[in-house]
């Protein structure tokens, strides 16, 4: 994980940016701010941004819109805030491309424990990954875990989220195993980023989606009835 991490908080509530602004700075972090898209438009054209800390509900361009067309161009890591009754709200920014979420009201502490763990999934300069195979092939696909990327057998790469890429990958590694929606969360290092089964099955259906051929008539990861998720084809390493 990079030692000084430039996360950007996008929030109309000015306490709430205060807040966050100077527990990160204290925590060894670069802190921008902005209190709307425009805004946040502004310091993205100016600095690269390692993470970005998006509230839900903002004037104007909601966070759902602002993560739907972030996700269109980009990959970097966010973690929404959302109201804590809005269960809608968490789906439907995991279905959007969020990593992460954290509802309101909040302990800034907790908040921090998400954005290092969504860091840490990012970064994959430790020494430990390099010790492993980091090129992956199966039914044409080409994956370089180092790289963080994904090719078609038709040569194309393919775009994914944090969250998309760790549980393909656990998926891959474990090829031909039947895997928990459990085991699907501890091996992705998403237990404590969700926390509740449905997100595992949100993620698969975006892999399928990106995948597939027929998202609908899955070849490559199949679901296994009262258990889990299995990733079907072959995998050689290099």
């Amino acid at each position: 994980m990079k030692s000084e991490a430039h996360i950007l908080i996008v929030d109309d509530d000015e306490a709430i940016r205060n807040l966050l602004h100077e527990f990160l700075k204290k925590r060894g972090m670069r802190v921008s701010v902005a209190r709307d898209s425009e805004e946040m438009q502004d310091v993205l054209s100016r600095t690269p941004i390692d993470l970005l800390i998006l509230d839900v509900m903002l004037p104007g361009k909601s966070g759902m819109e602002i993560c739907r067309d972030i996700r269109m161009h980009s990959r970097i890591p966010i973690i929404m805030l959302t109201a804590i009754t809005e269960t809608t709200d968490r789906v439907v920014g995991l279905e959007m491309g969020a990593d992460d979420y954290v509802s309101k009201p909040f302990d800034p502490r907790e908040l921090l424990a998400r954005v290092r763990a969504v860091l840490r999934r990012v970064d994959t300069s430790g020494p430990d990954r390099r010790l492993e195979p980091q090129i992956y092939k199966f039914a044409g696909w080409t994956m370089d875990c180092a790289r963080r990327r994904l090719v078609s057998p038709d040569a194309v790469r393919v775009e994914f989220t944090t969250a998309e890429f760790n549980l393909l990958e656990t998926l891959v590694k474990s090829a031909q195993r039947m895997l928990s929606r459990d085991q699907l969360l501890e091996l992705a290092g998403s237990n404590a980023a969700y926390g509740y089964d449905r997100s595992v099955d949100i993620l698969i259906s975006r892999l399928r989606r990106k995948m597939e051929d027929d998202s609908r008539s899955p070849k490559l990861i199949l679901t296994i009835r009262g258990g889990g998720y299995q990733f079907v084809p072959e995998v050689s390493t290099e």
